[in-house]
């Protein structure tokens, strides 16, 4: 099949698939003798792994080193396991960040900037040193 065919199989742009083969994570397929990529339905698979990976939030990086894995039986299956054990763990640890940050702007906005003679406590609160707010 002819790249815009992978493209569309795999859900993925055309320049998604030459990003990734000069990153060297989807191999660089057989050319046709009028010069066409070649590209077979493992390509469709491999460019479907590495969408749904970074949905996942996996790093290219992360995802290159699954596939060095692939195809290996007993042990490497673990090190798949711990690579995911560690983005879930990294992922839980966003979302803490983001539930403290969250909190840190409720409270700003509880103090409304009502007063036109006042100074809005917002900005008063945003421009005070950072060890100052609960971030």
């Amino acid at each position: 099949m002819l790249i815009s065919d992978l493209a569309g199989a795999a859900g993925v742009k055309t320049s998604t698939v030459r990003f990734y083969e000069r990153k060297g994570i989807l191999a660089s397929p057989q050319r046709t003798t009028s010069g066409y990529r070649e590209y077979d339905d493992a390509d469709v698979d491999r460019l479907r792994f590495l969408k749904r990976g970074q949905e996942l939030g996996f790093t290219l990086a992360e995802l290159r080193a699954m596939t060095s894995f692939s195809g290996t039986a007993g042990p490497l299956s673990g090190e798949i396991s711990a690579l995911g054990t560690a983005k879930l763990a990294e992922i839980d640890e966003r979302i803490a960040d983001l539930a403290r940050v969250r909190g840190a702007l409720a409270g700003l906005l509880e103090a409304q900037c009502i007063e036109p003679d006042v100074p809005c406590p917002i900005i008063q609160a945003l421009a005070q040193p950072r060890s100052s707010l609960s971030v």
